[in-house]
């Protein structure tokens, strides 16, 4: 189970710029975890999770390893809907070949432009306000058209469509590298102005992300510092992507790898066994269960058993972020 969301936005906001940040990352990713090829306009991204490390090192510990096992973080896919233009519904700027692209993700990203810049072009961006209204107002008029294209088919069965302004969505304000630390006033500010939960809204430097990109993890936590900020935009846009499709990850650790698994909050223990295999859900037994802080104090399966803080769970226990799972599975 993967995250997808689609990013939209005008002409000149930044979004490209994002985009590519992302790419960078991607490619980073893959040099340790290959992937299919994808299209030029799809990026997967790991999902930021220190938890990994910790479980790492525990297991390689417990389990009398000579090297840490590889860490499988969970995924973010992100699409990048060019063309997305007054008109867009309409077929203008290639918008209808995108508008189908967005159709197919889980959540959308509207990406508005605050850093004040007189040498790049507006092109229609107007307010982070009205580019917001802009877009939400083409995803709309391109929700009408499907309706009456569907209300026209002979013999239309009555499935579920795949209206666009449904979907769930976040706002990325673009703002400038100064900023940055005023981010959380900005997403308080903005919220209010587009009548949305402050969970819907991230302040992000699209400039900044790209140079984090190229950067190690020790590099890129000093230029955080430096900027006054603890987390980079990509993980805090990707939490309040989670929240917002109500998204939480649960763990598992052995000698082959240590992984983070996407779930949805609220799934039982057999549906959560089904995202690793489809024949785990229906072959599931039970499932050993044990927090991560309690895992890593008690430093792994052994010692944690030995303290009495693994649990056997059977098939009405409902998931927890963060739980570190063992399914049982039959034959």
């Amino acid at each position: 189970m993967s995250l997808s969301v689609g990013i939209v936005g005008l002409p000149n906001v930044g979004k490209s710029t994002l985009f590519n940040a992302l790419l960078k990352k991607q490619a980073a990713y893959a040099a340790n975890f290959p992937f299919a090829t994808i299209e030029p306009n799809v990026g997967i991204v790991p999902v930021p999770d220190r938890r990994l490390a910790k479980l790492a090192e525990v297991t390689k510990v417990a389990e009398g390893m000579d090297t840490l096992p590889p860490e499988v973080p969970a995924t973010c896919e992100f699409v990048d809907i060019a063309g997305l233009i007054t008109g867009a519904h309409k077929g203008e700027g290639l918008g209808n070949k995108f508008l189908s692209h967005i159709r197919e993700t889980d959540a959308i990203c509207h990406v508005v432009r605050v850093f004040p810049d007189e040498d790049i072009i507006k092109e229609g961006s107007i307010s982070p306000k009205d580019d917001f209204e802009t877009i939400k107002t083409e995803l709309e008029l391109a929700d009408l058209e499907t309706v009456e294209k569907h209300k026209q088919k002979k013999n239309a069965n009555v499935e579920e469509l795949q209206l666009l302004a449904q979907k769930p969505f976040l706002v990325v304000l673009n703002v400038s590298e100064d900023q940055l630390k005023e981010a959380n006033q900005l997403e308080e500010k903005y919220a209010q102005e587009l009548n949305l939960q402050k969970d819907q809204v991230v302040a992000i430097c699209a400039k900044v992300e790209s140079e984090l990109a190229a950067l190690d993890e020790g590099e890129q936590k000093e230029y955080l510092k430096d900027l006054g900020v603890e987390e980079s935009g990509l993980e805090r846009l990707i939490k309040k992507a989670f929240a917002t499709l109500g998204l939480i990850t649960y763990l598992t650790a052995g000698e082959k790898e240590v992984r983070a698994w996407t779930i949805t909050d609220g799934f039982k223990a057999p549906q959560a066994a089904g995202v690793i295999h489809t024949d785990f859900e229906k072959k599931f037994i039970k499932a050993d269960v044990c927090g991560f802080n309690d895992f890593i104090e008690n430093n792994g399966w052994k010692g944690s058993k030995e303290k009495g803080k693994v649990r056997s769970e059977g098939r009405d226990y409902v998931m927890k972020d963060g739980d570190v799972v063992e399914f049982k599975i039959g034959a």
